[in-house]
């Protein structure tokens, strides 16, 4: 699932970076090499990297 459509980052690859140590939706992006645009995504990412850190 497409998570960001400005940075075409997929859900997959925000559970990556929250297994690697992201906590926040701009740091996961930031690992990427990209950043929050219309900020629309935030909000789902930051849902995403909440559920990877509780499962972990």
């Amino acid at each position: 699932m497409v998570v960001c459509v400005c940075n075409a980052i997929r859900e997959r690859e925000v559970r990556e970076a929250a297994r690697c140590g992201a906590i926040s939706a701009c740091q996961a992006y930031r690992s990427m090499g990209k950043q929050a645009k219309c900020g629309q995504c935030v909000p789902f990412a930051r849902a995403i990297i909440d559920a990877e850190r509780a499962a972990a």
